[in-house]
């Protein structure tokens, strides 16, 4: 089991703003990086392929306003997943985010996807600056 952490980074958003859209996955395609294609979301799941790599699903499995959102793998995907988001609030309109994800992997493969999935969870957080909420 690989466990991979993005850094806490703290958004100029509030908390309950944050979380709204978040708990939307149709929401989710504006964080994606461009080596994100074939989007296609219903709200609580999501599938997408990174090119080059793996087709991915994922859904929401549960949440906790306003601060936390379990999501977890869904469909065929190369390994099961889980994705934690926690939103701690620090100000009326600041809060620190962080992803943690669990991956079901074999040593051999936590090795080569660890940090490719963790520059993942990194942009994830830093675009979450720049949703217009």
């Amino acid at each position: 089991m690989a466990k991979i952490e993005s850094e806490v980074r703290e958004v100029n958003k509030p908390a309950e703003k944050l979380f709204a859209f978040l708990s939307n996955f149709d929401n989710f395609k504006s964080l994606m990086p461009p080596q994100i294609v074939n989007w296609k979301s219903d709200g609580d799941s999501c599938s997408f392929t990174i090119q080059g790599m793996a087709n991915i699903g994922m859904r929401i499995a549960e949440k906790k306003a306003p601060t936390e959102i379990k999501i977890v793998s869904d469909g065929k995907v190369p390994f099961d997943f889980t994705l934690d988001v926690f939103l701690t609030p620090v100000a009326e309109d600041k809060t620190e985010v962080q992803l943690k994800m669990k991956a079901d992997v074999n040593p051999f493969m936590a090795v080569m996807v660890t940090g490719p999935l963790k520059n993942f969870l990194n942009i994830l957080t830093e675009k979450m600056e720049e949703i217009p909420i």
